[in-house]
């Protein structure tokens, strides 16, 4: 089984406004990434900052996530938030690793509009535990890594998370060195995503209104980057 995470409770200082819950075509960031993450994954955590966050992005995720319902397997959809708070996707990758089920998991930040399930699918294959990897992460032309657009060994980076909570460490790639990782270059990915816009963030309102005016130049979002049009036939139950 393979899981996915998406950490919604950080803080936008710089946008100024809750990132999941930004809207595109009318619906949450956070659904639209939640349908893409559904396409490669069997199950999703989301990771909230505390009980009522949680609480509320359930509500708005189970009001707003049209995802089709025409099979029988279900696709659990699940909650949880920082065990320690104040501690950045260090806390909040440890929480969502300790909920999840799979040997591996994708984890993400919330504010990726154009997140790829063909992209995520291909780190799942080469985070390959048959070649000694514990972790698949993509590395910037200048060597910087983009661990919340990565997989990992569900349980060996939870016991490095907890590690790093333990002795007051909040630099998420502290615990990544721990783990032997497959460092991905971007370029390898360009063939599912030739814009490599599955990595594109948003910090600013620059940034924001960027995004917006990709999404309308892209047409239909959910389209064009599914990952099959045969896995969008699937169902969710949520789950606090």
């Amino acid at each position: 089984m393979r899981s996915a995470i998406i950490l919604a409770g950080g803080n936008s200082h710089r946008l100024g406004v809750e990132k999941a819950l930004l809207e595109f075509s009318g619906r949450p960031l956070i659904c639209w990434m939640a349908e893409t993450l559904l396409s490669a994954a069997d199950e999703l955590v989301v990771v909230a900052r505390d009980q009522e966050h949680a609480k509320r992005l359930a509500e708005i995720v189970s009001d707003r996530t049209l995802l089709d319902q025409t099979r029988s397997d279900r696709i659990r959809i699940r909650f949880t938030w920082d065990r320690v708070s104040g501690f950045g996707p260090v806390a909040g990758l440890e929480a969502g690793l300790g909920m999840a089920g799979g040997r591996f998991a994708f984890a993400a930040a919330c504010d990726l509009p154009f997140l790829n399930g063909m992209v995520i699918q291909r780190l799942f294959e080469l985070a390959d535990p048959g070649r000694g990897y514990e972790a698949a992460v993509p590395v910037q032309p200048n060597g910087y890594f983009e661990p919340l657009h990565s997989v990992y060994e569900r349980e060996k980076m939870q016991a490095s998370c907890q590690r790093a909570l333990e002795s007051g460490e909040r630099r998420i790639h502290v615990p990544l060195q721990e783990l032997v990782v497959n460092r991905v270059s971007k370029e390898h990915l360009m063939p599912m995503d030739p814009e490599l816009l599955s990595f594109f963030n948003l910090n600013t309102r620059e940034d924001l209104e960027k995004a917006r005016a990709l999404w309308q130049e892209k047409g239909k979002r959910a389209d064009y980057f599914r990952n099959t049009a045969s896995e969008r036939n699937r169902s969710c139950r949520l789950s606090l």
